[in-house]
């Protein structure tokens, strides 16, 4: 059975195929009022609407899957190969877990929803997938970078910190790009401190409803430093081990990464069920570990795994940090580390562990301390000077951009 609403000129088109009566009802009633918007409903399920489905000159489309079909999924990769770049494709599941996610992030789904799906929540995303790229060329995607620690105290959230400092200054005042660091170890984060800035993200809040999630909430939950660095971080909680649905932090993600240039995550050194999702979005991504046995070991096991579990994301580069290396001196030499490391790209940082304390306790830039140091210098060659990483971030609802290859 088939709604159409009316044609008229200039309106928004949203497709809809669902073989939920209640759903369709819901759309049509909030849709339907509005001569802005001309809405097509298809009743059935998207195996049998895929191929017929019709969305020319469709703003987005919307399909209710039963996931617990396979017969659906092969249904959305038909529709999805048909559609490209554009119309968007709203995802609407039952229930959603990091399984799914990975799904929906291969076949280029620009967002989801979980019933129970109000109508305001519809119409805020399709509203938001539905506009189209600037004319002057395709929309930006911010470059993500990100940092795994292999080992305690290798100095993680510092480095993660410096990195998007100087992201932040990596352009001319006039086109100074936009850079967010979203501290993701919600036990132990330090982020915030580093920074001496009140964490303000709560995720208690959006738990509940992920999709409740909008540009207008996370503006209330980020924290700016006087540098215009923007800061998403949630309150230290270290007598709670909590392990968050995926679909909640990859919803904050997600929508981090459609507001900024540039995006640095500063990772916890437990592996969670999101944290495939994070790696796989990122455009560069680096270990982080100190110049010991034990932490280039832990270096060279962590990158193993995840070249083995995570083969197409762009290969994992080693930062050894502190490293000093010193005439007459036993420890390891760079010949060591680079042996023990293999065929890893690996980077150095020298230490100066009296210069960063001092940062630390004042909230501020290594810079600020002592312009044209070594460690910022070294840094800049890393993340800056070092060639893009092979490919873009990938769409995850168009996003779910983090979700999981």
């Amino acid at each position: 059975m088939r709604h159409v609403s009316p044609p008229h000129e200039s309106r928004t088109r949203v497709v809809i195929a669902t073989p939920d009566a209640d759903f369709g009802a819901m759309a049509r009633s909030t849709f339907g009022a509005s001569s802005a918007i001309d809405l097509v409903i298809e009743t059935g399920p998207l195996s049998s609407l895929a191929d017929t489905l019709n969305i020319e000159d469709a703003t987005v489309v919307v399909v209710d899957l039963d996931i617990g079909r396979t017969d659906e999924l092969a249904a959305l990769s038909r529709l999805t190969a048909r559609t490209g770049a554009w119309p968007p494709v709203v995802a609407v599941t039952e229930s959603f877990d990091s399984n799914l996610a990975r799904t929906l992030m291969q076949l280029r789904v620009a967002d989801f929803l979980v019933k129970p799906v109000s109508g305001l929540d519809l119409v805020r995303t399709c509203a938001r997938v539905g506009k189209k790229p600037s004319a002057a060329g395709p929309a930006k995607e911010a470059q993500i970078v990100t940092f795994l620690p292999a080992v305690g105290g290798a100095g993680v959230t510092m480095l993660a910190v410096q990195t998007a400092l100087l992201l932040l200054d990596s352009a001319p005042a006039r086109a100074k790009p936009s850079v967010c660091i979203v501290d993701l170890d919600f036990q132990h984060g330090a982020v915030a401190d580093y920074l001496d800035l009140e964490p303000r993200l709560n995720l208690a809040e959006i738990e509940p409803r992920p999709d409740r999630l909008d540009r207008q909430l996370l503006e209330v939950m980020l924290s700016y430093h006087p540098s215009g660095l923007a800061v998403v971080a949630a309150p230290n909680r270290p007598a709670e081990m909590r392990s968050f649905d995926p679909d909640v932090v990859m919803r904050l993600l997600d929508l981090v990464s459609a507001h900024f240039d540039y995006v640095v995550f500063d990772m916890p050194r437990t592996w969670f069920s999101w944290t495939d999702s994070v790696l796989l979005g990122s455009n560069k991504l680096y270990v982080v570990t100190e110049a010991t046995v034990p932490g280039l070991r832990h270096a060279k096991q962590l990158v193993g795994a995840i070249t083995e579990r995570l083969a197409e994301i762009p290969s994992p580069q080693v930062i050894v940090n502190r490293f000093q290396q010193k005439m007459f001196n036993s420890g390891l030499r760079l010949s060591d580390v680079a042996r023990a490391l293999g065929d890893t790209p690996l980077h150095t940082l020298p230490n100066d562990y009296g210069l960063v304390r001092e940062a630390i306790d004042r909230g501020v830039p290594l810079n600020e301390v002592q312009p044209g140091n070594k460690i910022v210098g070294e840094l800049k060659k890393i993340v800056i000077g070092a060639p893009k990483a092979e490919g873009g971030v990938k769409p995850l609802m168009k996003k779910l951009r983090l979700a999981t290859g």
